[in-house]
């Protein structure tokens, strides 16, 4: 069976976009973006819950973490959502936002492979409808209905607030039919819980959602990164549509230019798994600079709440854990890429056996590593995200992490 490729799906809501751009609070069809929201609230039109269900046919509860932002840059599509869902065994699961005209309906559809979303097969939907009152969603999961139950954080406890900003420009500002250049940044901002913590993860967070790699460097505020990207990338994009002026072809109906120049840089955060002192994000990137398609990646990161302090590969595993764990992870993805135990890693991927990523993060029931496109498979085969589990793993782990003692610890 072949997999559609997580990214590509979750691109439906994130990269199709070619209309003028948008900040936080309005349009900003000048590709002058407005001031942002305030400290501490959410950006118009966007929102973080958490929900809490019994799914038709389990015994055990999931807790859903779910993301809204707009889908398009300049707020003309509606909203669209990111979800990554799990039980007691810990295995995250993740959902895409599907587009719907009611403004109190939610439809996403299932994009992790163990959920069998084929090209030849089914796709597993979740259909809800926002309750008024207490916020509850409300319809069916695969056709059978269902109640997902808003929980609200506690007062004082450790939560998040969304903040988008957008923005465009355009190619050559003195033709109206000149194609444009679309930035946006989605962050996830703690608000909460203790303050020293909560401003060592917010500089943690902000620090890898730059991209570094290095601890200890110098924070940086979320409107400073924003300027700095789109600075960076407004200048990019003049240069490259300074550099040469594509050929007529009207055949997109985007005016006298080839699509080649509608550059898109798209970068978001969601949360993929938080567990008493353990929380886990994904730090997505998408980018189209010309070419017949935009590359896209997924980083995970994990971080320990008692600290703020994001734990990277060397954090988690001990040094001989690179010798067992190919074996693990080879077993792991076979299933995943439609393969027989057993059977060649290179019928199906790059490798004939699985590499050890260090884009890795950490659930209270294993660890999920994160390869992304062409790392280990095709374009088309797209990002690969195998789940090992606690108990294969624990051997391998230093001591000290915010784990639970024994797997099948219960979620929040």
């Amino acid at each position: 069976m072949k997999y559609l490729p997580y990214a590509l799906l979750g691109l439906v809501g994130l990269a199709a976009c070619n209309s003028p751009s948008s900040s936080t609070t309005t349009a900003a069809k000048s590709g002058v973006a407005t001031a942002p929201a305030a400290k501490d609230v959410n950006s118009p039109g966007t929102a973080y819950h958490v929900y809490r269900a019994l799914l038709p046919g389990q015994a055990d509860s999931i807790t859903l973490h779910l993301v809204a932002a707009p889908r398009s840059f300049d707020f003309t599509s509606g909203t669209g959502h990111f979800g990554s869902y799990y039980g007691s065994d810990g295995h995250p699961y993740t959902l895409q936002g599907q587009p719907s005209l009611a403004p109190d309906s939610v439809v996403l559809f299932e994009t992790s492979p163990e959920k069998a979303v084929a090209l030849d097969g089914p796709t597993l939907y979740w259909r809800l409808r926002r309750q008024p009152g207490r916020g509850d969603l409300v319809g069916t999961v695969d056709g059978q209905p269902t109640r997902l139950r808003l929980v609200p954080p506690r007062a004082g406890e450790l939560t998040f607030v969304v903040r988008y900003f957008a923005d465009s420009t355009a190619a050559y500002p003195q033709d109206p039919k000149s194609p444009k250049g679309h930035i946006s940044l989605q962050a996830l901002l703690p608000v909460g819980g203790d303050g020293a913590r909560r401003q060592t993860l917010k500089d943690n967070l902000l620090t890898d959602l730059r991209g570094d790699t290095l601890d200890g460097l110098p924070p940086i505020t979320l409107s400073a990164l924003y300027k700095e990207q789109r600075q960076q990338f407004f200048e990019d994009y003049r240069a490259d549509a300074a550099d040469s002026r594509l050929a007529p072809a009207d055949t997109a109906g985007v005016g006298p230019y080839a699509p080649g120049l509608s550059y898109e840089d798209q970068l978001a955060t969601y949360v993929l798994y938080r567990q008493a002192d353990l929380l886990s994000l994904e730090f997505f990137h998408y980018n189209y600079s010309g070419g017949a398609h935009g590359n896209y990646s997924s980083t995970g990161a994990s971080y320990d709440l008692r600290t703020g302090r994001r734990l990277r590969y060397a954090d988690i595993f001990q040094p001989a854990a690179t010798q067992q764990l190919p074996a693990l992870l080879g077993e792991a993805v076979r299933p995943l890429v439609g393969l027989a135990a057993g059977e060649p890693l290179d019928k199906q991927l790059f490798v004939k056996q699985m590499p050890v990523t260090r884009n890795v993060y950490l659930t209270a029931g294993g660890a999920v590593f994160i390869y992304q496109p062409y790392e280990i498979a095709s374009y088309a085969q797209g990002e690969v995200r195998v789940f090992l589990p606690l108990a294969a793993l624990r051997p391998l782990l230093r001591p000290g992490l915010p784990l639970p003692e024994a797997s099948g610890v219960a979620s929040r």
